[in-house]
Formats: structure tokens, sequence, C-alpha cells
């Protein structure tokens, strides 16, 4: 059975919000668009590619998926993040009726949670979440994550998205793996303790 894990680039006051670029999301007024750009470095590169390894499918919500699409299927195969993203199955959580044009990808089917459980069953390794803030938060409620790759910026911007919303119950996780890069990012790996 895969795990599900959840990977987001956070402040350290835990803003998720538009980490990639001015324009990525201004929802709310967000005007700090791009901070994550100063932080990246060999290190953050070397944690991605590890991760495509195991990772056999991804998991994303419909905002998110859109903004994948406009741009990852136009990038060479000879970037490893742009070939595994667009070999790899996508599985795309939306109430809104869909036509998917990025390969591999598709619609899941049904409520969220036993989609999502499906899913899961399918075989080995692991389905990745990027992004998909309201994604994640639904996949918290539902008890679906296995697991949180964070990677958390020295950074505080006191406004913007958070990852961690409000829990509907507390969790315990196992931190499995801490490694600090050369910009003072903090590469942090936790897997869920089951109940």
């Amino acid at each position: 059975m895969r795990k599900l894990n959840v990977i987001e680039f956070l402040t350290l006051d835990g803003v998720m919000q538009g980490l990639g670029s001015p324009d990525e999301d201004r929802d709310g007024g967000f005007e700090h668009g791009g901070w994550s750009a100063p932080y990246f470095d060999d290190r953050q590169a070397a944690a991605a590619a590890e991760g495509l390894a195991s990772t056999t499918a991804y998991l994303f919500g419909r905002r998110t998926y859109e903004k994948m699409a406009a741009f990852w299927p136009t990038q060479p195969d000879g970037n490893p993040m742009a070939a595994h993203l667009n070999a790899t199955a996508k599985h795309v959580a939306t109430r809104t009726p869909q036509h998917l044009t990025w390969r591999n990808a598709q619609v899941l089917d049904g409520p969220l949670a036993p989609a999502v459980r499906k899913v899961k069953g399918e075989g080995e390794g692991t389905i990745a979440v990027l992004g998909s803030g309201v994604l994640v938060q639904d996949l918290i409620a539902e008890d679906l994550v296995d697991g949180y790759r964070l990677f958390l910026h020295p950074l505080l911007l006191g406004t913007g998205k958070r990852l961690f919303r409000g829990a509907p119950v507390p969790r315990r996780l196992e931190l499995v793996d801490c490694t600090p890069t050369s910009t003072g990012v903090v590469m942090l790996s936790y897997e869920v303790v089951p109940r």
C-alpha cells in the first residue's frame, strides 16, 4: 500500500502561500509571493531528487494542478523534476468538471476519502501532495496523511495561508529526519504516528 506524504515549503510562522513567484497566489491581498527563491540550495535539490525515486503518484487540488499543468509539460525532460512529473500518474481532487490535458492526469472518482484510499491501495511507493493547501486540510481531516516533508524557511511573513489551520483532533508525529541547508532552511521529515 502506498503512503501519502504532504510536501510543503513553509516560513517559520507556517505560511505556505505564494512561495514560487510574486503573482503565484495573491488571495487575501498577499504581497510576499516568491519568498522561497533566495533560500534554494544544492541540498534542497538533492532532497527533491531523492524524493522522486519513491514517488509513484501525485495528488493535487484543482488550483495547484492548473498552475503545475501550465508550466511543467513545457519543460525539457532533461530537467529531472519535469521528466518525473510529466511521466508519473497525477490525480486531481476537484468538484469542478475538468478536462485534464497533462499526460497521465485524471480526476479522482467520487468522494475524496474513498477515492484517495483506493489510490493508496493501488501499488507501492509514495503519493506526493505538493502545495494544494485546501486539499491538504481535507486530507488531514479525513486522517489520510501518512507523513510530512517540510522545508522550514528562516523567515517570518506574518500573513498568508498557513499549512496547519486547525486540525480536528491532536495527532502525534515522529521525527524521521532533520537536515539543515546552507541557507538556513531546515528539511524536516515526519511520519504520522498511528492511533
